[in-house]
């Protein structure tokens, strides 16, 4: 395994994260266990997780990865051998604390305390804001409107001096961001540096060869910064593993199971990026799904890497990519279809 330093902090993060969103939903509490044992034997030691997964989202199941990590730990007794990180959800859920805004003082000690008793731990590694309550863009959205009359948010001090709380009586170690622009980043960082209030340690966004929108802003301040992207849908929800080329819908797949609900990276243009990597990946004798992660892998703003799977095949799969190195041409080749046909999928 290869590890990177998770912003300025002195915690070394597997370059590969292990992502959970999948365990309560597709993934039962056996699955999920195999899979958190196989990654820790594999040297793993980064799991991300959020108060309101399984995915899709519903009451029923909010909590209930985090329970499985919680019953995971306990039983295994290795809660120290795991750098974990976890989210408070945004406003719009409203089985979640009635579905207004999230990042007051309340709310998150409510969501922090929860998040402590579901993953039978006493503190929190990185603990991040799932997504912004301000209007912005988040979710696949693009192409910013401001709204002059726009619904009232939680000020950034405000936000950070709650978590401090938590960081000085050590239930939260670190702080990051997610479906954050760079707008947002900069304003955490700048306030947090002026107030000496938490510093951002990493924004969780989307990244992956459908969608390399990250690279626009957001890489520079990551560089430059010390607040590295852990990228999410690398994999762009199992699109660019070719299971779905052809129309294809294999049994159990998220789009074949939720397809209505994900259209992020579904449509023609995204299909035809795919087609193009495919291509590569048979020139170089390489899977489409390593070729995807190895690329996330090698970009210098990525701290880690967040991969999914629903069987050990692809978690063995999409772990063995951090053993792939792409050469030149490749990427070339990489950036030539990109150039060609540039973020298909928001």
């Amino acid at each position: 395994m290869k590890f990177k330093k998770l912003g300025n902090t002195d915690l070394d993060v597997s370059l590969i994260c292990l992502g959970t969103m999948t365990w309560g939903v597709q993934n039962n509490k056996e699955e999920a266990f195999e899979q958190m044992d196989y990654a820790l034997d594999q040297g793993i030691n980064f799991f991300d997780t959020a108060e309101m997964y399984a995915i899709p989202p519903s009451e029923k199941t909010f909590g209930a990865t985090e329970t499985i990590i919680g019953n995971w730990f306990n039983e295994r007794n290795n809660r120290k051998k795991v750098i974990l990180a976890t989210k408070i959800s945004g406003p719009g859920l409203p089985w979640v604390r009635g579905g207004d805004l999230q990042y007051t003082k309340k709310n998150i000690t409510i969501a922090i305390e929860e998040s402590l008793k579901r993953l039978k731990t006493d503190y929190i590694d990185l603990y991040q804001l799932h997504w912004p309550e301000r209007n912005t863009n988040f979710f696949g959205k693009l192409n910013y409107k401001h709204e002059n009359e726009e619904r009232e948010w939680n000020s950034i001090e405000s936000v950070l001096k709650a978590l401090k709380q938590f960081v000085d009586h050590g239930k939260i170690r670190y702080v990051g961001l997610s479906n954050e622009s760079a707008w947002g980043l900069s304003k955490f960082l700048e306030i947090a540096k002026f107030y000496n209030l938490p510093r951002i340690m990493s924004v969780q966004n989307p990244y992956n060869l459908l969608n390399r929108t990250y690279e626009i802003g957001l890489a520079e301040i990551s560089i430059r910064e010390k607040s590295g992207l852990l990228a999410y849908s690398p994999m762009a929800f199992g699109v660019l593993s070719g299971k779905y080329r052809n129309n294809q819908k294999p049994k159990g797949s998220r789009l074949q199971l939720f397809g209505d609900m994900f259209p992020r990276y579904v449509g023609k243009l995204p299909s035809l990026a795919v087609e193009e990597y495919f291509k590569i990946t048979k020139k170089y004798k390489i899977s489409l799904a390593q070729l995807s992660l190895a690329f996330v892998n090698q970009q210098p703003f990525v701290t880690s890497n967040i991969i999914g799977a629903t069987n050990m095949n692809q978690l063995k799969e999409n772990i063995d990519s951090i053993n792939i190195k792409l050469s030149s041409e490749i990427i070339d080749e990489i950036n030539l279809v990109h150039k060609n046909n540039p973020n298909p999928a928001p």
